[in-house]
């Protein structure tokens, strides 16, 4: 679905991408994860064709960054900002999502079919002006704008922050479900509690290389990975590193379990 072969990118004088080299599956769901400056946001935006390469190739669904127009990427690859203020144009809902399926050209009574089904299905009013609702209701305006295009990746940048859990949940619920129907899932974040519950795999920045792209499992046990990328492991997965025999161990539900284990007690 997307590949990343000797990819370098430059701000003017300065090296914020440097050689970087993989491969993302068809229905991944990879966290890119990295301190401030690490070169997560520059990556996000080379997915989708925002940024083209300063020296090698990006391709996403056979297509070359390079030489296919961001335009025609955008049918394919769908960006969440974290910002919602930033994405939402329109006076109302209905506008908002329309204009999504205006800008990849889409026939006039798909649009409108496809527009009506978004609607119902977050359970929004189409005439409600988006700036009169909450923050966590925008970022649920700006992705339903989105998902109503069917984008065969899906970027979130940092699609969590300024939100309650529950509006985070509903937020995550959403796009894990587009997951599973298929979607590649590429999510910049600093929470590494949502990588443990949704990635499927992590890819690590530090200085703008890649330290790694494994198993989100594997990363999150990953001790020297995460030192050098100066992140802290999940509370759980920190907690069982300590522990003879709790390795294996990542979530609240598996420690319990495997306490019950070790006492003897019924499961």
């Amino acid at each position: 679905m997307i590949d990343f072969k000797n990819v370098c990118f430059r701000y003017e004088n300065e090296d914020t991408i440097k050689n970087i080299s993989f491969h993302i599956d068809k229905g991944d769901f990879v966290a890119v994860l990295g301190s401030n400056g690490a070169g997560k946001t520059t990556i996000s935006k080379l997915f989708n064709g925002i940024l083209k390469p300063t020296s090698g190739d990006v391709t996403v669904n056979g297509m070359n960054t390079k030489t296919t127009r961001t335009s025609a990427l955008a049918k394919h690859v769908g960006f969440l900002f974290q910002n919602p203020d930033r994405q939402i144009c329109k006076n109302t809902i209905r506008e908002e999502i329309m204009f999504s399926l205006e800008c990849i050209k889409a026939e006039k009574k798909y649009a409108e079919n496809q527009c009506s089904k978004i609607l119902k299905e977050f359970g929004f009013d189409g005439s409600r002006d988006p700036y009169t609702m909450s923050r966590g209701e925008r970022q649920k305006i700006a992705l339903a704008s989105i998902i109503v295009t069917e984008p065969d990746v899906l970027i979130l940048d940092e699609p969590t922050t300024g939100l309650d859990y529950a509006e985070c949940m509903q937020i995550m619920r959403i796009v894990s479900e587009m997951n599973r129907k298929g979607t590649t899932v590429i999510m910049v974040t600093h929470d590494m509690e949502l990588v443990l519950d949704f990635a499927k795999k992590v890819l690590v920045m530090n200085d703008g290389q890649m330290l790694i792209l494994d198993e989100m499992r594997s990363v999150m046990k990953n001790r020297e990975v995460l030192q050098t990328a100066r992140l802290l492991p999940p509370q759980i997965a920190d907690l069982t590193m300590r522990f003879d025999g709790f390795e294996k161990i990542y979530t609240h539900d598996e420690m319990l379990l495997k306490l019950k284990e070790r006492t003897g007690q019924r499961v």
